[in-house]
């Protein structure tokens, strides 16, 4: 029996399920071509899913995964059934404060985008050498990757945006993949319940998973458009400078192209 089984949560156990954001990157153009399949995938949370659905990524090639939640959350669900193939697991936290970066205000704002774009913008910066990081684990990586979070929106939205901006790809391609989180907010907020509240709770925060949830809803995928926009403006001009500066070089730009082209 692992810790998944046993954990008690916002009520219960938590229940294992199926990703209901998870997907490939294939056939997204970049420069020079599109994504191949089985190079990298984006999900909401892989740390609670059925140990079916963690046969089924093993079998289809997912040999890597970057984990970019938060100390906290980890603590809550653990690695899950994935830990029991052999999987690489990247713990890359790209808000290593979470406690510190999010408060009840910050989450039930008003506009999505006055919300979200500067959360966005900040991790850019702020965690752009957690980026390269997890960028490097896809340029040599061997098999598979699948990066993470608990929604697979945030933290999953910026780091695909990076690699996606490496690889070469325009805003619209970029806005395009955000917004097929849309669609799934709903099915998230549901699978998702049952953390929320724990950690809420270890953050200090008190909030009603409903409110929070309906706050969701309001998901505007021009908030990726605008991110990207205001980092040109802080940068002249170049919406990866933070990640160039914390150490995305042409060597390694190379490398993920190598991984990633069809």
């Amino acid at each position: 029996m692992t810790l998944i089984d046993t954990l008690p949560v916002a009520s219960g156990t938590l229940e294992r399920s199926a990703p209901v954001n998870l997907r490939d990157l294939a056939g997204t153009p970049v420069a020079g071509g599109e994504i191949r399949p089985g190079f990298a995938l984006r999900a909401d949370d892989l740390s609670y899913v059925s140990d079916e659905v963690a046969a089924a990524l093993v079998a289809d090639g997912l040999a890597h995964v970057i984990d970019l939640r938060s100390n906290i959350e980890i603590r809550i669900t653990g690695r899950g059934p994935l830990a029991d193939h052999a999987v690489s697991y990247h713990h890359v936290s790209l808000l290593t404060d979470l406690q510190g970066s999010m408060s009840r205000d910050d989450l039930v704002g008003g506009d999505y985008r006055d919300v979200y774009v500067p959360m966005y913008v900040s991790m850019f910066e702020r965690s752009a050498p957690l980026i390269v990081n997890a960028l490097a684990v896809m340029a040599t990586a061997r098999g598979a990757v699948a990066f993470h979070c608990a929604a697979g929106k945030d933290r999953t939205g910026v780091l695909a945006a990076s690699l996606l901006l490496a690889l070469g790809a325009d805003d619209d391609a970029i806005v395009e993949d955000y917004g097929r989180t849309g669609p799934n907010v709903a099915a998230i907020m549901s699978r998702t319940r049952a953390v929320v509240g724990p950690m809420m709770k270890a953050m200090g925060i008190e909030i009603d998973p409903a409110v929070l949830a309906a706050s969701e809803q309001a998901f505007h995928a021009d908030a990726m458009r605008d991110t990207l926009s205001a980092l040109r403006a802080r940068h002249n001009g170049d919406a990866l400078a933070p990640v160039r500066e914390a150490g995305l070089n042409g060597a390694l730009i190379e490398m993920l192209r190598e991984r990633a082209l069809a």
